[in-house]
């Protein structure tokens, strides 16, 4: 007799009590901060007011999100938001895949360590003090600027400067979250099974030949499944670093959508228009997604779900 899935709920409760009550305060949290708040989408079909809230101002339909792409800097920011998201997907995304495949063939554990050590403070630094550092070192009279002044590089400040800020960007998300991203790949390549190794170097295989054949296949579940995430968030570049590293000048470079929410949300409070742009944004993000999931399950057989 096939059981009730309340039943089977409750059975399967009392089998797992304390793993439902360790995800419990997860669940709460996810509700009460994520999934309570998407009621407040609602403004982004009105003419929102503060002093009338959500129940007394003017419903105007789609009158938002029309005045976002007929306006004047929807493409900028659009196409700034991919190409700054192409260029991470490009360059950040496989950097600490191929550290952890460099620290996987040393042999030294304590040259191991200090690599690993210093590879991953920069994740446990501020993102304000991180930002701050790279306006210093950026800066006309910064440590990086007089570097290139050496090879005849004229010294100016960086950020200042519309085709410097896609670069400098890329490579500080580089060196901040390299060594912090690689720590999954190295403990996947820890179970990776010596006898196979082992076999591939008494059939002659050579260094090359064994990452190719054994390490990185063994990759392939746990580098699909981050891609298909970071695909997910290809429309999500962090507001909070860009506010703290753009400026007027550099807008036609580093504007994205995030900045320029906050801006229009924030300093501007329009927050219809605001709310209209981040739904946008997230119904982009939802389909690229489902597309990455349906994509690595078709083609790489792993998938989200």
């Amino acid at each position: 007799m096939k059981m009730s899935l309340g039943k089977r709920l409750v059975q399967d409760y009392q089998k797992h009590k304390w793993l439902y009550w360790m995800i419990a305060p997860v669940l709460v949290y996810y509700i009460i901060f994520e999934y309570i708040p998407m009621a407040g989408q609602v403004i982004a079909f009105q003419n929102y007011r503060p002093a009338r809230g959500i129940m007394g101002s003017d419903w105007v339909g789609f009158k938002n999100f029309i005045s976002f792409f007929r306006g004047p800097f929807s493409g900028r920011v659009i196409s700034n938001t991919i190409i700054l998201s192409a260029y991470e997907l490009l360059f950040a995304f496989p950097m600490p895949i191929i550290l952890a495949l460099l620290l996987n063939e040393l042999k030294g554990n304590i040259f191991k360590r200090t690599v690993q050590t210093i590879t991953y403070m920069p994740h446990f630094i501020s993102l304000v003090i991180m930002c701050g550092m790279i306006v210093n070192f950026t800066s006309s009279w910064g440590v990086i600027t007089n570097l290139f002044s050496l090879f005849g590089f004229t010294p100016t400040n960086l950020l200042s400067k519309p085709q410097y800020y896609r670069p400098i960007y890329v490579a500080s998300t580089i060196w901040k979250t390299i060594g912090w991203g690689s720590i999954i790949y190295l403990a996947t390549l820890s179970n990776v099974d010596a006898s196979l190794i082992e076999a591939a170097e008494i059939d002659g295989a050579g260094r090359f030949r064994k990452i190719y054949h054994i390490i990185i296949p063994a990759l392939v579940p746990i580098i699909a499944i981050q891609l298909i995430m970071r695909i997910g968030q290809i429309m999500s570049q962090g507001a909070e670093k860009t506010i703290l590293l753009y400026s007027p000048v550099v807008y036609q470079t580093a504007d994205i959508i995030a900045s320029y929410v906050y801006r229009i949300g924030i300093t501007e409070q329009n927050y219809s228009i605001a709310a209209a742009v981040g739904m946008f944004n997230s119904i982009v993000n939802l389909a690229m997604l489902v597309f990455a999931n349906w994509f690595s399950r078709r083609f790489v057989q792993e998938s989200l779900w």
